[in-house]
């Protein structure tokens, strides 16, 4: 049977009970789990999920490109950690592709807020919005999470400290192109932004600029060399 709406609570009728929830998570996953899925909201709030339900529904997500609402408010047993993995699901920051591949499609995910400053839920909520503005268009969504989230120190420090990157997403771009990309930062988030951009790539700009002088230097030997055979 095809379904776009689902309210757990509706289905699992000894409501509270953890193992019942389990067992009907394990029966949801045919229903979000791949490309062919059509549901569109997911209602789980209030049903006792803990991170083994959040596990179990990442995994059917990761090819998912339907479900648009999904709503795990309410559900105590949902760790800082499992917030992290769904943090993680539509913003990932593992490596550039990652974030390209990330999840487009769902524009709202709410889970119950654990941590103070709300970080990762305002994580969340970025990437969704990101989501809600390129709808039509997944590569859109994609680029423009790398800007906003690859290409910003601020933002990317914060997600790396959450989801345990350490290591410069400048280390992944050719140096050919990182003219093009320091142009895009410069752009996009401004000139002190720009000046961050240029400190962290400056041994690949160093090398693209070596790499030229080494070549427009072999260019006029062989130039000079070719006059000299002429000459002779």
């Amino acid at each position: 049977m095809r379904r776009d709406y689902f309210i757990l609570s509706a289905f699992k009728g000894t409501r509270g009970k953890r193992r019942e929830a389990a067992k009907v998570m394990v029966k949801l996953r045919h229903l979000s789990k791949g490309e062919n899925s059509t549901l569109k909201t997911l209602d789980l709030h209030n049903n006792n999920i803990d991170d083994e339900g959040v596990a179990t529904l990442i995994d059917a997500l990761q090819n998912n490109a339907s479900l648009r609402n999904l709503d795990l408010k309410g559900n105590d047993g949902i760790s800082k950690q499992a917030q992290i993995l769904l943090l993680e699901l539509v913003f990932d920051i593992s490596s550039i592709k990652a974030t390209l591949q990330s999840n487009y499609t769902l524009k709202c995910l709410s889970v119950e807020r654990l941590d103070e400053d709300e970080e990762i839920q305002t994580h969340i909520d970025k990437a969704t919005m990101i989501n809600s503005e390129h709808e039509s268009n997944p590569e859109a969504a994609g680029w423009e999470k790398v800007i906003q989230a690859q290409l910003h120190s601020t933002k990317r420090a914060e997600l790396a400290n959450l989801l345990g990157v350490n290591h410069s997403s400048y280390s992944e771009i050719n140096t050919l192109h990182l003219p093009e990309v320091l142009s895009l930062v410069g752009h996009s988030h401004g000139q002190g932004e720009l000046y961050v951009a240029l400190r962290s790539s400056i041994a690949g700009v160093t090398s693209t600029v070596n790499t030229k002088q080494c070549i427009e230097e072999q260019m006029a030997h062989h130039s000079a060399k070719l006059e000299e055979l002429g000459a002779s």
